[in-house]
Order: structure tokens, then sequence, then C-alpha cells
């Protein structure tokens, strides 16, 4: 049989009336009328005993509101966290008192809690008596009020259940202030917080709910800033039990976390950094709002170093899955004959599908032909992938090139990962650095080149691909198979089509466009908007005549510190040049050299002439000096 499911419409409201013997006795026929509608406790007790019979009815969790009257009521709105209903006294009720007690004495003495009622002044002489008020916060106050009406000869008192209780061991007539009426009303109340408070704690069951399986430490307060909710984690942070923490305000348990400021300006504050227990987070604190109104607020604590590590993992797996190729021959800045004999090359190797083996010396753009040759090919759209062979080991390179099952490995991904080869599918897969894949990975390789599939670690299963393999490397490639560094047989496989590269040095006629893009670039990071042309211009013969051991990226390199030294000057005529021998030191070092030793100067100064056809303005720019510093060097060879 199914078992029925509890709703918190369902289940009864819980009431608990803490009072004294003699208003329950007035109470009991009227709690008749709420069995219905309530499970009511009554529990006799008086004052601090009503304070700490309360705490424990909330940490049972078994009470929704509290109803009481006179004093009690008092000691539990000051002393608990849980609603409370107040039987009050009205001026008819202590209209009617007074009726009853004038029939046993004209002199009536009045006890109420708190605060005594000056209206009580037209009655008495309205009723022609004499009456006597008191108001009481202590037991001890109530005790020395009830002997002074007895020392002054008063017979009877009104008032609470407490003052009856002392008034009748004093030897007292005495007749509570209370009616049925006001106690009617008093559970009325106490019905309606209950329900409020049950509807309340349902929410926040559901709030402690969702907050249970976020990783994330939450924590959730109020409008009045106490605890509502908070999650394993963050009640570990806090080094506190969960239900000792519920109802207690925030400042009070960890100032640092307060959201007071969130609660009195109703803003959202997210992403802000804070140490807190010896770590660093990042925080975020919003307000919680119902029907338009500010009911609440949360502060969220993130882990500031698992987001960095995420962050990073995340970069790192988007540049290793990179699968768009952004460069094509538009991309490639040059007009000297090599480049331009190379291009032609390329598009020509573009209309095939064969593989292509990119040579040159490190940073003259292997990597951009290759992009420029997949976006110039017939799988122009498909993924084009790349990984350097020199920069993972060995394992490490297998596995991202082949991927794996689950469990290959120990660390290995659940549900395994697939490689790159299985990433570049119907596209290409940039080899770089070929010359320095490890021989037994050659192997692989090469079979996977003959047999056109891969088979991932830890699997038995080959799965088919589809993809054209362009290599890199910068290496002599036929002296490390002599050296049996490299497999001939995957060399033949991987240069069916060979495209070497031009360095800088032999391209000199590219320099002066390539240096004016990466200089334009370079001062627009560092925020100048001078004239590129002009501003290279004087450099433009040291950049001619230097042997860029570093090619296009030794150049750009150069740019960007060119940059950041031109931030010193104003203006494009304030610039100094001769301060950047310190800071590019290497573009000076060939008139330096020249200089200093004459023999070398005659050799080169006559063979960059001849080379020129005597055209001095060329010579000079070849070798990187001014026209009257050439013309000096020639006047002093002819003599």
């Amino acid at each position: 049989m199914a078992r029925p499911t509890t709703t918190p419409e369902s289940r009864p409201l819980r009431l608990c009336f803490l009072c004294y013997r003699s208003i329950h006795e007035l109470a009991m026929p009227i709690l008749a009328e709420f069995m219905d509608r309530a499970e009511i406790e009554v529990v006799h007790a008086n004052f601090a005993g009503a304070l700490e019979i309360a705490r424990d009815r909330i940490e049972r969790g078994v009470v929704d509101a509290f109803v009481s009257a006179g004093s009690n009521a008092y000691v539990l709105h000051m002393g608990i966290d849980a609603p409370v209903a107040t039987i009050k006294v009205s001026g008819f009720d202590l209209f009617q008192a007074i009726l009853l007690a004038r029939q046993v004495s004209n002199r009536i003495g009045i006890v109420v809690h708190n605060r005594i009622i000056p209206e009580l002044d037209l009655v008495r002489e309205l009723l022609n008596v004499e009456v006597a008020q008191y108001a009481y916060q202590t037991p001890d106050d109530a005790r020395q009020r009830i002997d002074a009406l007895r020392r002054d000869g008063f017979e009877v008192v009104i008032g609470s259940s407490l003052i009856v209780e002392l008034a009748e061991q004093a030897g007292l007539r005495a007749l509570l202030a209370y009616s049925p009426a006001n106690i009617r009303n008093g559970f009325e109340d106490g019905l309606e917080l209950a329900r409020v408070a049950r509807l309340e704690a349902d929410r926040y069951e559901q709030l402690n709910s969702v907050l249970y399986n976020l990783q994330e430490a939450v924590l959730a307060v109020d409008s009045r800033h106490r605890i509502i909710a908070l999650n394993p984690p963050m009640q570990r942070l806090l080094g506190h039990l969960h239900g000792a923490l519920l109802g207690r305000r925030l400042d009070h348990v960890e100032p640092e976390l307060s959201l007071q400021d969130t609660l009195d300006s109703g803003a959202e504050e997210r992403g802000a950094v804070q140490h807190f227990k010896q770590r660093d987070w990042v925080i975020n604190r919003t307000p919680i709002r119902a029907y338009g109104n500010l009911v609440g607020a949360t502060v969220t604590l993130y882990d500031a170093h698992r987001i960095q590590e995420a962050a990073t993992s995340l970069r790192m797996q988007q540049r290793s899955h990179q699968t768009a190729a952004k460069y094509s021959f538009d991309s490639l800045i040059g007009c000297s004959a090599k480049l331009q004999r190379a291009v032609e090359t390329a598009r020509r190797y573009a209309r095939t599908d064969l593989s292509v083996l990119i040579v040159g010396e490190s940073g003259v753009g292997k990597e951009l032909f290759a992009q420029a040759i997949h976006n110039d090919s017939a799988r122009v759209g498909r993924p084009f992938v790349a990984i350097n062979c020199a920069a993972f080991p060995e394992t490490l390179l297998e596995s991202e090139l082949f991927g794996y099952e689950e469990g290959a490995f120990t660390g290995s991904s659940r549900g395994g990962k697939r490689g790159l080869f299985e990433a570049a599918h119907t596209g290409t897969l940039f080899l770089d650095e070929i010359g320095d894949m490890p021989l037994s990975l050659q192997t692989r390789l090469l079979r996977v080149l003959q047999e056109q599939e891969i088979t991932r670690l830890g699997a038995t299963t080959p799965i088919p691909v589809d993809v054209r393999i362009i290599a890199a490397t910068h290496q002599p490639l036929p002296e490390l198979i002599e050296a049996r560094r490299f497999r001939q047989d995957l060399y033949y496989r991987v240069s069916t089509l060979r495209l070497p590269l031009p360095s800088l040095r032999d391209r000199r006629d590219d320099i002066a466009p390539l240096a004016q893009m990466y200089l334009a670039r370079a001062l627009q990071k560092v925020g100048i908007s001078w004239d590129t042309k002009q501003t290279l211009s004087p450099l433009l013969p040291y950049l001619i005549a230097h042997r860029w051991p570093g090619n296009v990226r030794e150049l750009e390199n150069i740019c960007e510190r060119v940059a950041v030294f031109l931030l010193q000057f104003a203006r494009v005529d304030d610039i100094h040049y001769d301060g950047l021998r310190t800071e590019c030191p290497e573009l000076f070092e060939q008139a330096a050299a020249l200089r200093d030793d004459p023999t070398a100067l005659r050799d080169r100064v006559l063979q960059v002439m001849q080379e020129c056809g005597h055209d001095r303005q060329r010579a000079a720019a070849k070798l990187g000096v001014s026209r009257s510093t050439l013309w000096r060097w020639l006047r002093k060879l002819s003599t």
C-alpha cells in the first residue's frame, strides 16, 4: 500500500500555550474550540521557567508558535526567535473586572505588566471606586506591588495570572484581567502566526535541500539578518553544527560574511575577492526578493584557487583542441622574390591532398603557412588541429595524438578521451617540430599514415580517420636519419611535398613592411598614435642590416621593445635613438663590428656596393648606416 504524501497543509499546526494555572482554567472551554484546528500543548510555567521550556520545544522542533500572556509573553518575545501570540488585556476587560471587584470592596488594586492604563481614571470617577494602579517588570516587582496594596488596606486585586497567584498568597481576593474573548483572539493570532511560520519553514527546508547539493559554500539570511539556511561546505567552513547556526544573526556568528549592507541597500555584489579562513574567495552577495519586497539575502563563496585551476584548464583545453585555422595566404606580408616563390609553391600544394613537410628556421612562420594551405584547400571549413611535438613528454604526446579508453592508465578521464587524430577527422593535423618526436611514436605515426586508422590507448578496436598531415621542422631530418634519430620511411611519408621557407635575412625587402606592421600593433598596445613610417625611418637601416637569427618572431619582439622605449618621449621629434643601443643592442652590432675591423669593413662594403649596383642609398640601408657614414667609409677605403 502506498504511503500517503504529507504536505505542509495536511500536517496539523502545533501551538504551545505557556501559562499560569489560573488563566489555563479560564481558557479550558476555549481550548476545546481549537482542538480540531491545531495540536495544543499546555505547559504551566512562570517567567524564567517559561523561557527554558520554550527553547527546549524550539530545539526539538515540536512547535510552530507560542501563545502566552502578561510577563510570560514579554519574556518569550525578548528571549526566543520564534512567533509568540500575546493574549492582551483590553480596557473593556478591566472595566468588567472592576464591576465584579466592586462587589467585594470599593478599594481596588490593579497591577498590570509593563505599563499602567491612564483611561482607568475615568472609570474610577464613573463607578465611584478607589483604584490604585501599578505596573511591574519582574516577579519581584509584582510581589512588592501586592505587598504595598495589602499594607494600604486594599482587599481585592485585578491582574494577570502571576498577580492573581501572588495576591492569593498574600491573603487578598484576586480577579483575572482577561476575558474569554481576548483569550480566543490570542489563539486565533497564534494559529495565523503558526501558519506563516510553517510556510516559511517549508520554504527554508526547500532552500536547504537545494543548497545541500551545491559545492560552493552558501548561506542565506532573512530580513532580520538571521541565518535561515546553509549547506555542508559553509557549515564546515564556519565550524558549527547546522542546528546551532539556524536562527542566529550572521554578524554575531561571522562578521566578515555580513549581509547587512545587502539588506540595507538591496544591491547585488558580485565577484568580490576576500581573504577568509586563511584562503582567498570570490564572493557574491545577492538580495532575495518575494513579490517585490526584500525578504533576505544570500552569500556564496567560490574557492579562488579552484577558479584559477579551472580557468587554466579551460585555456589549455581550448588551445590544445583549437580546430580553426585563422591565417590565409592574404595574411602573409612581403613582396620579396623568395617569399613569393614559397607562396606560389604552397598554393599549388593546397590544391592536392598530399602530405607536406615545411622546413625552415625557427620563427619563419611555418604554422602560418600550414594554416594558409589548409584554408586554400578542399578541406577549408573542416578542423585544423595543431600540436607541437617538442612540447610534450612521450607518454602525454601519445595520449594526445591517439586518445585513450577509460581506465587505460592511472588518472585517465572518465569515459576516455579522443585524440587529436580523431579531432582532426576530415580536416588537417599540423605536426610542428616533428623532428623532436620520439622514435617509438614515429612507428605508431607511420602506421596511422599507412592504414588511415588509429587505436586508442587501452583499446583494441581501430577507428578509421581521414586526416591530411602537414608537418614542420627546423632540424635537418636527413642528418637525424643518419644518426638513427628519425625513421627514413616516415620521412618519405610526411615529405611527399616539401616546402622550404626563406629566413628573414634572405628576404630583406620584406623587413620594412613587416616592421611597420609589428610596430603599429605595438604602439597601439602602449597607447601611442604616431605615424609608424616616420617613427621607424631612423631605425630601418639597422633593421635591414641585422642578421635576424630569430627571424620574423625576433622582429616582432624587437618592435615590442622599441614601442616601450618610445614611451619616454612626448613627440616623434623628441626621440633620441641613442638610448636604444642599451635596450636593443643586437641592432647595432653589425655597424660596430665593421667600424672596429678595417679588413672586415672593406670586404663587406665592397660586397654590398656590388650587390646594390653601386647605389649608395641602397647600400647604406643594407649596411645599416647613414649615407654620410657610408661616404666616409668609401673615402677611407680609397686612400
